[in-house]
């Protein structure tokens, strides 16, 4: 009777596998024509690519899973318009309640190469012992990949990375807040809906215009989606644009500004020291801030305010004078004195020789932005075909200055609408809407991108009954991206792996 089973068995098995190995070769037929009917730029975009990989973190092996894929975007009538581009980072044998986090970068033009080989990724770019050679710099394993405590997604935007339109003109109308909002946000429900994810705790992170995007992400997957975020990082976030830009126009501005002017100058000499930041924070908000939106102090007011802030930032007293105490853009050839070298806004205390020493403005490209940094993009496209296996003949744009310029900000284009963006809103909505949504913002004392200080500033203003437990602010040593150094990049997982760790409960209804 089990010989007759077992021979009933393998005849079923046998008459089975022509049709499964039919269902097999029709599902990849329907992907190999899907990627076929792809028009213009988009035909160069392969198939998904799965792997399997292992890594090592603090002794664990971690068994994953890497899709480097696309996800296609439609237009009202049907048609593709475009497709994203992501990279996808999946422990195997983890359970349903495992975290998921989406990441993107900013720019806006910038692809999340920088997340990735520079933070959260199991590989990171090792840019030497200096921290700043990219002609020779390699991938490693990294020992600090967040996949020890949550799945990743890395999304690239429209126009970034290998994330492209159908028509080469269509693109420029994701480069606008809200459809760059709209676009991510539906790439996002897309990869969930695929990988029936919805039961797992969803969080974002993003970077720079990634974390003001975030916040806008954030509520369009709400509001549209009927996705609910439970929680979000926001690393070196633009926040408020009105306190940020131009801000040595303004008296408040300034203010906020200062302290990282202060601690690069602290950093340039290995003297960095939390309690002389604080006072620092003190002056700028409270003598600084109320002598400069005064008249200008005049005699010997005038010699001991500009030459207090001469010795918090190394810019010399003259200048300072001349400025009013305005420093503005002034610390990029001035911070050192006469040493012939230019500071970065990226990371104030980072010194580069001048290109144009004989130029009393700064004229040539960012010794970090368009420096070693630059050797991400390369290293990600290499990374992607030989070891993700996503082989294409398109070029990776790891970050578009063009997309920069068009960005259309809400209420015109051009650089004086940025003072109109504000994300402090967002976070309003989101913290009151949803009980559970926590946050964790992260900066570089010595970033002069996005300061410190407006981001504590956004945090400080928030109602104690929506912000309290609830967000959370955490500082590090360096600048716009203080995790190409390995020290920093360690102290900043830990405190997202507590981040994630904490996962509040919504309380109970009234």
């Amino acid at each position: 009777m089990r010989l007759r089973f077992l021979f009933l068995l393998a005849a079923l098995a046998a008459s089975l596998a022509p049709a499964l190995s039919l269902a097999q070769e029709s599902a990849q037929s329907r992907a190999n024509a899907e990627i076929g009917a792809r028009d213009g730029v988009l035909k160069l975009l392969p198939a998904d690519s799965v792997t399997a990989h292992e890594l090592t973190i603090g002794g664990r092996k971690i068994a994953y899973t890497a899709t480097a894929g696309t996800l296609d975007l439609f237009g009202q009538d049907g048609a593709l318009t475009g497709a994203i581009f992501y990279t996808a980072y999946v422990a195997k044998d983890a359970g349903a309640d495992r975290p998921l986090t989406f990441l993107f970068n900013g720019g806006p033009g910038a692809a999340s190469a920088y997340l990735h080989l520079g933070l959260v990724g199991p590989k990171v770019l090792d840019f030497g012992p200096q921290g700043r050679d990219g002609a020779n710099s390699k991938l490693v394993d990294n020992a600090h990949s967040w996949l020890d405590f949550t799945d990743l997604v890395l999304i690239d935007p429209i126009g970034t990375g290998w994330s492209r339109t159908v028509k080469a003109d269509d693109a420029s109308n994701y480069y606008n807040v809200n459809s760059d909002a709209q676009s991510i946000a539906k790439a996002i429900a897309l990869y969930i809906a695929h990988n029936n994810r919805s039961n797992s705790p969803k969080y974002l992170l993003g970077e720079s215009y990634g974390g003001f995007r975030a916040a806008k992400v954030a509520s369009v997957l709400q509001e549209s989606q009927g996705i609910v975020i439970a929680g979000a990082v926001m690393l070196s976030p633009l926040l408020e644009g009105q306190l940020m830009f131009n801000a040595d126009q303004f008296a408040l501005g300034a203010a906020l500004e200062l302290p990282s002017l202060a601690a690069a100058e602290l950093d340039r000499h290995n003297a960095f020291d939390e309690q002389k930041q604080r006072e620092t924070e003190t002056f700028a908000l409270g003598d600084y801030l109320t002598t400069l939106a005064g008249p200008p102090p005049t005699g010997a007011a005038a010699a001991t305010f500009y030459g207090r802030i001469a010795g918090l930032t190394g810019i010399p007293e003259d200048i300072v004078a001349r400025n009013r105490g305005f420093l503005g853009n002034s610390f990029v050839k001035h911070s050192d004195g006469g040493s012939g070298a230019v500071m970065s806004p990226y990371d104030a205390s980072f010194a580069a020789p001048d290109p144009y020493p004989e130029s009393d403005y700064d004229r040539g490209n960012d010794a970090i932005l368009d420096g070693f940094t630059r050797a991400y993009g390369g290293a990600f496209s290499d990374y992607a075909r030989n070891t993700l296996g996503f082989r294409t003949e398109m070029t990776y744009s790891l970050l578009d200055g063009d997309i920069s310029r068009r960005w259309d900000w809400g209420g015109g284009r051009g650089g004086g609408s940025r003072l109109q963006a504000s994300a402090t809103d967002d976070v309003r909505q989101l913290l009151a809407s949803n009980p559970a949504f926590h946050l964790l913002i992260a900066h570089g004392y010595s970033d002069l991108v996005t300061p410190y200080g407006v981001s504590r500033y956004v945090v400080d203003h928030l109602p104690p009954s929506l912000a309290g437990g609830r967000v959370g602010l955490k500082l590090y040593r360096g600048g716009h991206m203080f995790y190409t150094n390995d020290d920093q990049r360690a102290a900043f997982t830990a405190d997202a792996k507590a981040f994630y760790a904490k996962r509040p409960a919504a309380p109970p209804a009234d």
